[in-house]
């Protein structure tokens, strides 16, 4: 049987890759010189070559119609749109890999033969942002503190994390900045939303609770009615779900380390993960 076992490091690397999506693939490859000008700005073919390999997903990397060769933006778009469908977790690290490397060459440095230009550097600036990084105008890349944060801004950025949840991110259960897990995160920040503040004392099945109450949704308190909806006994199961996966979770330490109790295997991991960003979401969207 397989355990569903990681290293302190493996899942702090993990944690710390910003999401793949569809705006930040285009953002990212317009970083991205494409010029067939003399003076060509770097990174290099050779330089996309070595991140494809090191952050596996050099199988997205195509070449034109016929073999013929094409741009570095071209190629940056189809190994991670690839990457979106078939290495999630490669294609975050090449964000953070392409950026780091554009950072060395001095693409971020408006005096550097290699800046990339400020509306390239604003518009990935604004696309990270929305999902909880912070992107600097030097190409520093950090996670924003969500405790940090509230409001629409909280919900945006918990909104990211339960999407990625959904699609599996082995790293989604643990929240940047914070030593909540996904589903106590958005149960505290529904309680803040709707009453202003939460019990921060509270165990996690009543934190949870209060949560679905204040989303009039359905818990195992509230009885049974005769004709009432189909969806309330989703709801029903959807809290107690919740409360499972809670008990999963390991809670030695601050969040990091292992996620999940090392007895799980990783296909049980995987559901878990998935069903916390299916939780959650449900909690984001009535709220």
């Amino acid at each position: 049987m397989e355990l569903i076992i990681y290293e302190e490091r493996e899942i702090r690397e993990m944690a710390n890759n910003p999401p793949l999506t569809d705006a930040i693939v285009v953002a990212l490859a317009r970083l991205i010189d494409d010029s067939q000008l003399t003076d060509k700005r770097e990174p290099t073919h050779y330089d996309l070559d070595v991140l494809f390999v090191q952050s596996k997903i050099a199988e997205g990397d195509k070449p034109g119609p016929g073999g013929k060769p094409i741009g570095k933006a071209k190629r940056i778009r189809g190994a991670l749109n690839w990457a979106l469908i078939n290495n999630l977790q490669g294609g975050e690290a090449f964000v953070s890999a392409l950026i780091s490397t554009v950072q060395g060459y001095g693409g971020f440095r408006p005096q550097s033969a290699n800046y990339c230009g400020l509306e390239a550097v604003a518009n990935l600036i604004a696309a990270i942002a929305i999902h909880g990084w912070e992107l600097s105008l030097d190409g520093s890349l950090a996670p924003r503190v969500l405790e940090a944060m509230g409001g629409g801004q909280l919900t945006a950025a918990l909104e990211s994390y339960a999407d990625r949840a959904r699609r599996g991110a082995l790293d989604s259960p643990l929240l940047a900045g914070t030593a909540k897990d996904l589903l106590e995160a958005t149960a505290a920040h529904v309680l803040v939303e709707k009453w202003g503040s939460y019990p921060t004392h509270s165990n996690f099945p009543t934190l949870l609770g209060q949560a679905f109450t204040a989303l009039s949704l359905a818990t195992p308190t509230d009885p049974v009615q005769a004709g009432e909806p189909a969806q309330k006994r989703v709801e029903r199961a959807a809290y107690e779900l919740g409360c499972a996966l809670n008990a999963l979770r390991n809670k030695q330490g601050t969040g990091h380390g292992r996620p999940w109790l090392s007895s799980i295997t990783s296909s049980q991991a995987r559901f878990a993960i998935e069903s916390m960003g299916n939780i959650a979401s449900l909690m984001l969207n009535e709220l």
